[in-house]
């Protein structure tokens, strides 16, 4: 009998409370599961890892109930079940909180934590009952400053994904599966979501959690398995293998080179973009800056101090702007995206969702391509199809966007690939400038180092490229020059060997410098 350190047997593990066995599953020509047995224990955090197109979403999607494996079984506390939707994985206490978001917009918090099961009195919904409901879920979260009258769209992109979170947990689930469910989330709010996790862990539930910040899976995790083309390749306790081990086994080579070398550039840098006094409504403060062509550089800080405003402001969403914004030496005084996006001005915006706002998901991959592009692609206000199809073609190659066909709707990509979609549709417009925000958020290893290379590449041909990350490493390995924003103001730009995490975490804090 194994024993423990202290001399005492280790105790059984746990019986099972979800098996799948033997599951396949394919989309046309695309393998997304093969053979994958795989086992889920209540009381312990158990971590998916692969590259996106490795199959984690559709392993989850099966247990959840959102599609049906072509092959293969599934076993609830030993008995075969089959789940005819995410209702009926739901009542049997499977709960999936997915990377795109399900809230309804225009409805309230309170509506959409208890959307599935409203609490009903008289046969009408409680509303009372409702709203007390939602404060007791938010306030386990720690998040009692959201209120649950306020309309969902009212909420930044990091509170509607707690609400998400907060709307699982209101389902009372024995298995909760999180993908990329801190991916939106402030540093603190990351910290919440966190103790909630071990607290239910404390409680015995089972909890599938996948990211690509493997700095959570070594904080979080018990079990990790990885994934790679469809197939289950190994299980093991965390802490057993190292970090170039893991991505070994997720790409099936080792990493040599993350960031791809910064260029000695001839100073000064030619202007691109060029921003003086930019103010809107007290989010953006007197905000001066530029951006040279051949240049990447970065927007820094704590989320929501003005990052996305600023990005908005620029790709002509916002209205009532003060200040001076130049591009290539003219003054822009734009009046909505179709004008930022058009040849004259040559602007693309990747968004931070590319579920809501990058993308058409019922679309085709090859409409959602050249949908931004399609005044280039046609004649007399005719979409030219053979001109199109070719165009879209070489950006799949260029791109290496992994698809069956294009005519498949974009919303059978893994995420990965439906955020070179998104990048995809705006290289195909021909951007002088282009404004990134977080769009590694969510993605593999493997997929995040195309990114920075195709960032760079683009550079080198001469656009401009102005890139919002939470991610502090990508901000010092991808940035020429890096502003930090703090309360809608730059405190602070940091060049060459100034981006240090150091300096990056002291100016977002508005610390000012500090001691190296």
């Amino acid at each position: 009998m194994t024993r423990t350190e202290a001399g005492g047997p280790v105790p059984p593990a746990p019986a099972p409370l979800l098996e799948l066995r033997g599951i396949a599953k394919r989309y046309g020509g695309v393998r997304a599961l093969e053979g994958v047995d795989f086992t889920c224990r209540p009381g312990s955090i158990h971590a998916i890892l692969g590259e996106n197109g490795a199959g984690k979403s559709t392993l989850i999607k099966i247990m959840a109930g959102v599609v049906q494996p072509d092959e293969g079984e599934i076993r609830l506390e030993g008995e075969r079940v089959r789940f005819a939707g995410p209702a009926a994985a739901s009542r049997a206490g499977i709960v999936a909180i997915f990377q795109e978001l399900s809230l309804v917009p225009d409805l309230s918090v309170a509506d959409n934590i208890a959307l599935a099961d409203p609490p009903r009195r008289f046969g009408l919904i409680d509303r009372r009952a409702q709203r007390q409901r939602a404060r007791a879920v938010l306030a386990r979260l720690g998040c009692e400053d959201i209120d649950p009258g306020m309309r969902i769209k009212d909420l930044p992109l990091s509170r509607r994904q707690m609400v998400e979170i907060a709307k699982a947990l209101a389902l009372k689930p024995r298995l909760l599966i999180l993908d990329e469910a801190t991916s939106a989330l402030t540093a603190a709010d990351v910290e919440r979501v966190f103790r909630l996790l071990r607290e239910l862990r404390r409680e015995g539930l089972a909890l599938l959690y996948i990211s690509h910040r493997m700095h959570e899976i070594a904080a979080l995790a018990d079990t990790c398995s990885v994934f790679r083309n469809g197939r289950h390749v190994a299980t093991f306790p965390q802490g057993s293998r190292s970090g170039r081990e893991i991505v070994r086994l997720m790409i099936g080579r080792d990493i040599t080179q993350v960031y791809p070398p910064k260029p000695e550039r001839p100073q000064p840098v030619p202007p691109c973009l060029e921003v003086e006094g930019l103010g809107w409504e007290g989010r953006l403060n007197d905000l001066t800056f530029r951006v040279g062509r051949g240049e990447i550089v970065g927007l820094g800080g704590l989320d929501g101090q003005g990052q996305r405003e600023l990005m908005l402001a620029l790709f002509g969403v916002l209205r009532g702007l003060s200040g001076t914004i130049r591009l290539e030496g003219r003054e822009l005084a734009l009046t909505g995206p179709a004008q930022a996006k058009s040849p004259a001005c040559g602007m693309a915006l990747v968004p931070e969702d590319r579920k809501t706002e990058g993308l058409l998901l019922p679309m085709t991959v090859r409409d959602n391509l050249s949908l931004a592009a399609l005044p280039r692609l046609s004649r007399a206000g005719v979409v030219d199809r053979d001109r199109e199809n070719e165009a879209v073609a070489a950006m799949i190659r260029r791109l290496r966007i992994k698809l069956g066909d294009p005519a498949d709707p974009v919303a059978t990509l893994s995420g990965g690939n439906q955020q070179k979609v998104v990048l995809g549709k705006w290289l195909m417009t021909g951007p002088r400038l282009i404004l990134l925000s977080d769009p590694t958020r969510g993605i593999d290893v493997g997929t995040k180092q195309e990114i920075y290379a195709l960032m760079r590449e683009l550079a080198d041909q001469g656009a401009a490229i102005l890139f919002y990350s939470t991610d502090y490493d990508e901000l010092i390995g991808c940035c020429d020059r890096v502003l930090i924003l703090y309360d809608g103001r730059i405190v602070r730009v940091l060049e060459g060997a100034a981006i240090t995490e150091q300096n990056i975490v002291a100016s977002a804090l508005n610390l000012g410098e500090v001691a190296a």
